[in-house]
């Protein structure tokens, strides 16, 4: 059984943070104080601060000889909620570090990827599993 997991990070400032999560990415809100936020970051709960640094990030990973930013999160979609939500961040003039894109094509792997930064420059990966039963597969 899948639990949803619980992650704290460092935003700027709360206003762009509830714009980008909030309407951009459709995130409920939760509790929240004048220094941070919580949100249902698809069925995972994040909580955005603003009492510290941001932690930079690089695009020094490798996935397929691309680089990719590090660190970063995200979620595991489904396949349409996927693409849905691409549409959603391209009407909102966000641009994507790594277009959406199809990975591992034809393989149990086989997932649809994108890579953009919230307004604070944290990196987020999405990714949806064509066959979400091989999302362990080695």
């Amino acid at each position: 059984m899948l639990r949803p997991f619980h992650f704290a990070f460092f935003v700027r400032d709360l206003q762009s943070t509830r714009r980008f999560y909030g309407d951009t990415l459709g995130c409920r809100e939760g509790r929240s104080t004048e220094t941070w936020a919580d949100f249902d970051f698809f069925g995972n709960q994040i909580s955005a601060h603003t009492t510290g640094a941001i932690t930079a990030t690089q695009d020094t990973g490798q996935v397929e000889g691309i680089g990719v930013p590090m660190p970063h999160f995200g979620a595991l979609l489904g396949w349409e909620e996927f693409h849905a939500l691409a549409d959603r961040i391209r009407a909102a003039g966000i641009p994507f570090i790594l277009e959406p894109r199809i990975r591992y094509q034809g393989q149990p792997g086989e997932q649809a990827t994108m890579f953009l930064r919230d307004p604070s420059t944290n990196a987020l990966e999405f990714k949806s599993f064509k066959h979400p039963e091989h999302v362990f597969t080695a």
